[in-house]
């Protein structure tokens, strides 16, 4: 590049010294382009005249020693080179060979194939490399802890098989079975405490924002998901076939106003009601026992005094008293659908945290073939990452 606008660029003799050693690779470049016998004698005498007056030149030798170490150096990798990203396309060599690749261009692809930044990417590494990394044995080297989770993120956001995902890795099958499992102990142990319900000043600010929206005392919403899957081969397909004739398996969700997770509970068919999954979750045994809701008694309309809710949609019974519903019907009062309308909006946290989930995780949102029993894993990992995820934008947005 000439800089010489800005006062830095080279002088007059440097620019002559770096042409002269130039040229001789762009005459030979030249060679071959000619058709007939004379065109190609003409060639021969211009490349003659031109090499013997750059061989005359001052300094030439050391011109071009320099100009081959300096090319030597770039392509051994010396100098990083930075990718253009807004006019050239790189190249593929796999997906986990682009995602070793450090350029202008590395944080947008993972979040491309990984639904998450680089500095998250390797928060995660960092948390789990002690619960996911093999030891050497005499047969081989054990897999990069980064290429094990980097799979596993990678299934989950992609959605795709083992056997697309395995070969865009460079693993077998086998193998990409084994990181999952590892990747999803490894998260369950890393972050324990991610999903749990709201104590102290969290609690207090989710009680506030509740009160906000015209539901003093409310602790969040709940409403259950349908994670599809294949006819599951080991199991009664009929207890698996759901009111939209799809297989699936239920999952509970209870969510608070920033989309941050409370609680979850997955692993029952999907032909059961979500009035059965409720009783049979540790939400309700917590709830019947009188330890999940102890806010201070808020006294209500009609002479109602509660100490905690969720919201719930027309899908649970009326008669818990834990769980507020709307009225629902047609010929509604005024008064019940304004309380409708507010309770529906409040109560959408929990339907744009599946959205979001869905959205980010491909593997729930579309039907794959999957093992019953590491499923409620997975699933219940997937919302450790998201909340992992929300605190650190909310950390770096402050």
């Amino acid at each position: 590049m000439d800089l010489r606008v800005s006062g830095h660029g080279l002088h007059k003799e440097e620019i002559d010294a770096a042409a002269m050693a130039v040229t001789p690779v762009v005459v030979n470049t030249m060679g071959g382009m000619s058709s007939s016998s004379s065109d190609m004698l003409t060639q021969l005498r211009k490349r003659r005249a031109l090499l013997q007056r750059i061989a005359e030149a001052p300094d030439c030798v050391a011109t071009c020693e320099a100009v081959v170490q300096l090319c030597a150096a770039l392509s051994s990798g010396v100098f990083p080179r930075r990718t253009p990203r807004w006019w050239i396309k790189r190249r593929t060599g796999g997906t986990w060979e682009d995602l070793r690749l450090c350029d202008d261009a590395t944080d947008e692809y993972y979040r491309q194939k990984l639904r998450m930044s680089l500095a998250m990417f390797r928060q995660i590494v960092a948390a789990c490399a002690t619960y996911v990394e093999k030891k050497v044995t005499h047969y081989r080297m054990p897999l990069p802890v980064e290429q094990v989770i980097a799979f596993a993120l990678y299934r989950w956001a992609s959605g795709e098989t083992y056997k697309s995902g395995t070969s865009s890795f460079g693993i077998g099958r086998a193998t990409g079975l084994q990181a999952v499992r590892d990747v999803t102990s490894a998260l369950l142990q890393a972050y324990p405490d991610a999903i749990k319900w709201p104590v102290g000043r969290r609690r207090a600010q989710i009680l506030h924002a509740f009160r906000d929206k015209g539901f003093p005392n409310c602790f969040g919403a709940i409403d259950c998901t349908h994670i599809y899957i294949d006819k599951p081969a080991g199991a009664p397909s009929d207890n698996y076939y759901d009111r939209k004739q799809k297989f699936s398996v239920q999952a509970q969700v209870v969510v608070d106003l920033d989309l941050r997770i409370l609680d979850v509970h997955i692993g029952y068919p999907g032909s059961v009601h979500d009035v059965r999954v409720q009783h049979n979750s540790q939400l309700w045994r917590r709830a019947e026992a009188g330890k999940l809701f102890d806010a201070p008694p808020e006294n209500l309309p009609h002479g109602v005094v509660t100490r905690g809710y969720l919201l719930g949609d027309n899908g649970y019974l009326v008669a818990c008293p834990w769980i507020v519903q709307p009225y629902g019907g047609i010929d509604q009062h005024p008064d019940d659908e304004r309380f409708d309308t507010r309770q529906k909006v409040a109560r959408g946290c929990v339907e744009r945290a599946f959205g979001r989930l869905k959205c980010m995780w491909r593997l729930f949102l579309r039907t794959h073939k999957t093992n019953l029993e590491t499923l409620p894993q997975q699933f219940v990992t997937s919302f450790l990452v998201l909340a992992r995820g929300r605190v650190c934008w909310q950390h770096c947005a402050k």
